[in-house]
């Protein structure tokens, strides 16, 4: 495992456990008090736990080196790990809502104490911190699973808020009724964030454009040698991008010469684009147009 995977791995050990602590606290008091929109916040934040497994497994995968059956190497499986977390969290949106229902059905009074509140503030800072903790690292890192879990994450830090105003309200005289209808909130910030992580990693797995293409045509025309560019396509992610195309040179230009400038191009681009880049050329011989 190269060093970038076991930074992005240690990250997820550390979001795991306190994100384990957290919903544990939560699913306590929501039991305790007979909250349905507690308890469901809790039952979220666990996913936030399952999810930090999942992208364990997928980084563990996707850190294997290249091999003949993947000689492009093995960096999907971190996408897969992203597109597993937001199937999760469609499963538990959809069974928030039966249990909503349940509670609209059979309504139980919650018991809502001041120490149960103060506990919720307590996890929503925590939440505030695990959030912007993972999802800086992922940034700094270039990391898929870490931002689709900071997501994850942030979307659960504003379903506490909601939560908490809920309860506060209950407690202010509000019926009860609130409650059930607030875990409905709670399941659509859910679905909401397995869309975002969906459509997040999705385009990775498609093949999505990740440059801008005139941007690599401009850098690549500033080159004397060079006389027209075309068919310039990327892919990849941000820590693995792939650019292809066909360039047109003076047929002057010896195989020699026509290979250091494709190297100085690529340097170019991952010094203005992105570090990462892998540059791949088709030559063709320039021939102008009589006129």
């Amino acid at each position: 495992m190269d060093n970038n995977f076991k930074k992005v791995s240690r990250v997820l050990w550390i979001i795991l456990f306190a994100n384990l602590a957290v919903a544990t606290v939560k699913i306590l008091i929501g039991n305790l008090v007979k909250s349905a929109s507690i308890t469901a916040d809790g039952f979220h934040s666990l996913t936030d736990g399952a999810s930090n497994i999942v992208g364990l497994i997928g980084i563990s995968i996707a850190s294997k080196p290249v091999d003949k059956c993947h000689p492009y190497g093995h960096r999907k499986f971190e996408t897969l790990a992203g597109l597993f977390i937001a199937a999760m969290l469609f499963i538990i949106g959809a069974n928030i809502v039966i249990e909503g229902i349940d509670k609209i059905i059979n309504p139980v009074l919650p018991d809502i104490s001041f120490e149960s509140i103060i506990i919720l503030i307590g996890t929503i800072l925590i939440n505030i911190v695990i959030c912007t903790y993972e999802y800086n690292m992922g940034k700094k890192l270039k990391s898929q699973i870490l931002i689709s879990d900071s997501m994850h994450t942030r979307s659960d830090l504003f379903i506490s808020l909601g939560v908490l105003l809920t309860i506060v309200s209950i407690k202010l005289g509000l019926p009860h009724i609130v409650d059930p209808i607030a875990s409905f909130v709670v399941s659509a910030f859910i679905f909401h964030s397995a869309y975002e992580i969906f459509k997040y990693n999705k385009d990775i797995l498609v093949d999505r454009s990740v440059v801008d293409v005139d941007k690599v045509r401009d850098i690549v025309l500033s080159f004397e040698q060079v006389k027209g560019i075309d068919n310039i396509r990327s892919r990849g992610s941000e820590e693995d991008v792939y650019i292809d195309m066909h360039i047109m040179m003076e047929s002057s230009l010896s195989v020699e010469k026509s290979h250091e400038l494709i190297h100085r191009i690529e340097e170019r681009i991952r010094e203005d684009i992105n570090k990462n880049v892998q540059l791949f050329t088709h030559i063709e011989p320039y021939k102008p147009v009589d006129r």
